[in-house]
């Protein structure tokens, strides 16, 4: 609203200072502060309001190290994250980019979702919240809508570059429509992109990093272009809905989603700043897709309300996120993946939720397995997700309860919980690291 309220006012004055809120580096800045300072100060408010209303977290007994500790511990903290988020974004961002509209949108759907689920196990009293079929069925819709929002919205283009006669390479710096428009920058001559709806995404370790949905349709034509198009969006559902998943997996420490998730927001919003500028795009080499300088500014705000979020979440946590914060998290990681093109960047950037979600797949099957084998389920892992194994200590491994030793007993003693948060973080800042430095390998 800022943004507008400025835009506006220049049309008519010359206030001092107003330039501040059209630029993108500007408004990322004051976004993140924004965000940060409301979940500070609305988080305690939040959390008192919890107490009150003895909104506390249920604790099974799983025989972890300072488990029981957390019973009571107010959950639904994750309204803290999207208030901080929301007010910022609407504030600073551009109302009008559809990307910031999309991304508004997955805030309050995927927050909608989580907040239902935490309603029915806190005050329905029922453990098992909403039915994983319906949450599976409401993230599957929000993923088709985005899918078809860039499948037919005019706003979401990329620009390709257009050969001049000489055979150089050439992109605008305008951002503007007109294909035949020339700039002249530093002595040479810039020459604007073909403006294009397109399949295209990012993939590492090849030379143009461009991969197009496309070439994997048998169809040419108009059945192609159908074709193509539907690949593109069942991918979306894909990576809205793993995305989403995975960083609910990942909620089980204080402290481990919020800041893997920050991590992970800092990169898109990088790409997405870098992504929007047609210097620094055809610098490095990778899409110039107009309007997504915006996704960075809405990520400052997402970075800013996880690290405000952490100051009540880290260790000892006061607060946990619950459904209404994880599912909202990773709708928003997903679905900014997405915008810029980087998705099939998302098994690397977000490397500590892949692998979240691949120990529950591997000990799922195995305990499955060796049940149909033997009579008697065997774990793989001493527990899953992957950060409860590292919790828990072989000395109190139960045969009677629990059935024979894990296949992975390392480490044989339980690590404390603190320097298992910092050291996946640490493993995903080398992810996060790894998935920029991916841009210039070729």
């Amino acid at each position: 609203m800022l943004y507008h309220l400025f835009q506006w006012l220049s049309q008519s004055y010359d206030i001092p200072g107003q330039r501040l809120f059209t630029y993108l580096s500007s408004r990322a800045m004051m976004a993140s502060v924004a965000a940060m300072l409301i979940a500070f100060f609305a988080g305690r408010g939040i959390i008192r309001y919890l107490q009150r209303k003895q909104i506390g977290e249920t604790i099974r007994n799983l025989g972890l190290e300072g488990q029981m500790q957390k019973k009571g511990t107010p959950t639904m903290g994750g309204v803290i994250i999207i208030i901080s988020v929301v007010i910022p974004v609407l504030l600073f961002c551009d109302l009008s980019n559809i990307y910031t509209q999309l991304l508004l949108l997955t805030t309050l759907w995927c927050g909608g979702i989580g907040f239902a689920d935490d309603y029915i196990k806190v005050f329905k009293h029922d453990k098992e919240g909403m039915s994983p079929r319906g949450k599976l069925l409401l993230q599957i819709a929000l993923g088709f809508i985005i899918g078809l929002t860039v499948c037919f919205n005019d706003d979401i283009v990329v620009r390709e570059k257009v050969k001049v006669t000489d055979g150089t390479e050439y992109v605008n710096t305008d951002g503007e429509k007109d294909v035949n428009s020339e700039v002249v920058v530093n002595n040479e001559t810039w020459k604007d992109m073909d403006v294009v709806k397109s399949t295209k995404t990012t993939i590492p370790f090849v030379k143009t990093h461009e991969f197009d949905y496309k070439w994997l349709s048998p169809f040419k034509g108009v059945m192609g272009w159908y074709f193509k198009w539907a690949v593109y969006v069942l991918m979306i559902v894909v990576v809205i809905t793993a995305c989403s998943n995975g960083t609910n997996l990942t909620d089980g420490m204080d402290g481990l989603s919020a800041g893997s998730s920050a991590i992970v927001g800092i990169v898109i919003g990088v790409l997405g700043w870098l992504s929007g500028n047609a210097l620094n795009a055809n610098y490095l080499n990778i899409m110039y897709i107009p309007g997504t300088g915006e996704i960075a500014v809405f990520m400052s705000a997402f970075v800013g309300a996880l690290l405000g979020f952490l100051w009540y979440n880290s260790y000892p946590a006061q607060v946990f996120m619950g459904d209404t914060g994880s599912l909202t998290i990773g709708g928003i990681i997903g679905v900014s993946a997405i915008l810029v093109r980087k998705e099939l960047l998302l098994p690397l950037l977000c490397g500590i939720f892949l692998v979240e979600s691949l120990s529950v797949l591997i000990q799922t099957s195995y305990f499955k397995y060796t049940k149909h084998k033997y009579g008697r389920g065997r774990r793989f892992f001493k527990m899953s997700p992957l950060h409860h194994h590292y919790q828990r200590d072989m000395a109190d491994w139960d045969v009677s309860k629990l059935g024979p030793l894990p296949v992975l007993r390392r480490p044989e003693h339980a690590i404390p919980e603190p320097k298992i948060v910092s050291r996946f973080w640490l493993v995903g800042i080398v992810c996060a690291v790894a998935a920029l430095a991916i841009l210039k390998i070729r």
